[in-house]
């Protein structure tokens, strides 16, 4: 509105003036982390490892996907969502009390991986970094997690 930004304009000297920076805007020590990995990304070619741990993400993810309580599979490079449904058809919710998502991921967790659900959507976010056989070994027990919960401790599926 236009009373609220009079309320600040004027010259230094009036006091008038809006005062307003970001705690690490022009910071040198945030600039030069920020130029030595733009190094690192290029040195390594980080984003070539990406787009082929990318497309190694949507393999197991065509994989998972067909799994029966696997309503839909959501990926972008190395993010990617599955969420879980009681019926694949319809996608039918399961009952939020049944904590499928949570359930899924305390499975993983006992062998080693830890994932995060949001709600019944299992969130997948490796590391930039990752190399094919941990991708592997992330995607498998994700897989497993979910046959386990999904197919054989829950009523009524």
């Amino acid at each position: 509105h236009d009373r609220i930004y009079e309320a600040f304009l004027g010259s230094a000297t009036s006091g008038r003036t809006f005062y307003h920076g970001h705690t690490y805007g022009g910071n040198p020590l945030g600039a030069a982390a920020a130029l030595a990995t733009l190094d690192l990304f290029e040195q390594d070619q980080t984003l070539e490892h990406v787009r082929r741990r990318s497309e190694q993400l949507a393999g197991w993810l065509d994989r998972i996907a067909r799994r029966p309580h696997v309503g839909n599979v959501r990926q972008r490079g190395l993010l990617a969502g599955i969420e879980l449904v009681r019926e694949r058809q319809s996608r039918q919710p399961y009952p939020p009390e049944q904590r499928v998502g949570v359930r899924v991921c305390r499975h993983a967790r006992q062998h080693g991986v830890w994932i995060r659900p949001l709600g019944d959507v299992i969130v997948i976010m490796p590391p930039l970094a990752i190399s094919a056989s941990e991708l592997d070994l992330l995607c498998q027990t994700i897989d497993h997690s979910i046959q386990t919960i999904t197919e054989a401790h829950l009523p009524g599926s």
